[in-house]
């Protein structure tokens, strides 16, 4: 597995990370612990170092999962965790009660610690920006965090740019984490900007567009009644239709390369810049491994201008979330 670093900070980690989410959380019913353990020892075998989870995936569950099945490794990985939320076990709000006043971001890495089974966790993100508290004040408390050898680096997920500077100035940011894809292309607009001159590394999730940009999803997909993307209006039946000529782009690329539409969808993301690492989400072994598989293939100049040429052309119906989530990112 090829390494890449995540901007100046000097955290380095596989090209390739695993997301976490899902195997507890939000795609439908929890999977089968035992069946997860095996799936994220798999991907250490395979290479990948870099896990990531939060403390409301489940709420508190997942962490719970990534402390069992990594324990052996510990201290060979990078386990990352956010915090942000005040999760109750059972609770079923996603967005439920931001909270990012320093007493909690306190605790909640205690807890994070106890779950993860780590002396200090690697990339501690704030999950969400926090209207109410100062983003100073949370960078100030993080920082106290890593003086205190409890955090070992910073990162924000979903901020705006001047967010982002004004936490770098405190205490500086490793990396972002935020949606990015070819079905996704805001950040180019002045998050990767901003991100380059600070020296910033890039952790997109969602590299896959949520599972669409795999082509196993149409408009006759039926998702799980406690499925979140039930209420994504991107992955409604009629706009699945309609962004299928996505997939017939990326299709028609990876027949000609030997790939599959998520192999090119995810070549193309670590071909902008060597700082970026996808965290593609799975709870099966077979897409770990074509997952895994796209950190070797090589699109060529000629390649990427062509895929470019042809999405610039295409318009993505529908929001990438719901009104009342889309609040959420950008501030």
């Amino acid at each position: 597995m090829k390494k890449r670093k995540l901007g100046n900070s000097g955290l380095e980690v596989s090209a390739m990370g695993l997301g976490c989410m899902g195997m507890s959380w939000s795609y439908g019913p929890a999977k089968d612990k035992q069946e997860m353990v095996s799936l994220l020892r798999a991907a250490v075998e395979r290479g990948v170092t870099f896990f990531d989870t939060a403390e409301v995936y489940g709420p508190l569950v997942n962490e719970e999962l990534l402390g069992e099945a990594l324990a052996p490794f510990n201290g060979r990985l990078v386990i990352a965790t956010k915090f942000g939320w005040e999760p109750k076990p059972g609770d079923t709000d996603r967005w439920s009660a931001l909270n990012s006043r320093p007493e909690h971001i306190k605790q909640a890495v205690e807890g994070s610690l106890k779950r993860l089974k780590v002396d200090a966790i690697d990339l501690l993100y704030q999950h969400r920006v926090d209207p109410d508290v100062p983003i100073e004040e949370v960078a100030g408390a993080v920082k106290e965090l890593i003086q205190a050898g409890k955090v070992k680096h910073f990162g924000l997920s979903e901020a705006g740019a001047q967010t982002i500077r004004r936490a770098h100035a405190v205490q500086p940011v490793t990396a972002l984490q935020s949606e990015y894809s070819l079905w996704f292309r805001e950040p180019e607009v002045d998050i990767l900007p901003t991100l380059e001159e600070l020296g910033i590394g890039f952790v997109p999730f969602s590299p896959l567009g949520k599972g669409f940009l795999t082509g196993k999803i149409n408009e006759t997909t039926q998702f799980d009644v406690t499925d979140f993307r039930n209420s994504v209006p991107r992955l409604t039946p009629e706009a699945r239709k309609a962004n299928q000529v996505v997939i017939d782009l990326l299709a028609s690329t990876a027949t000609r390369l030997h790939a599959t539409p998520a192999q090119v969808a995810l070549a193309w993301l670590l071909a902008q810049k060597p700082w970026i690492v996808p965290i593609p989400g799975t709870t099966q072994l077979n897409r770990l491994d074509e997952n895994i598989g796209s950190v070797s293939l090589e699109l060529s100049p000629d390649d990427l201008r062509d895929i470019n040429e042809a999405i610039a052309k295409i318009t993505v119906q529908g929001a990438r979330y719901s009104e009342q989530h889309q609040k959420l990112v950008g501030r």
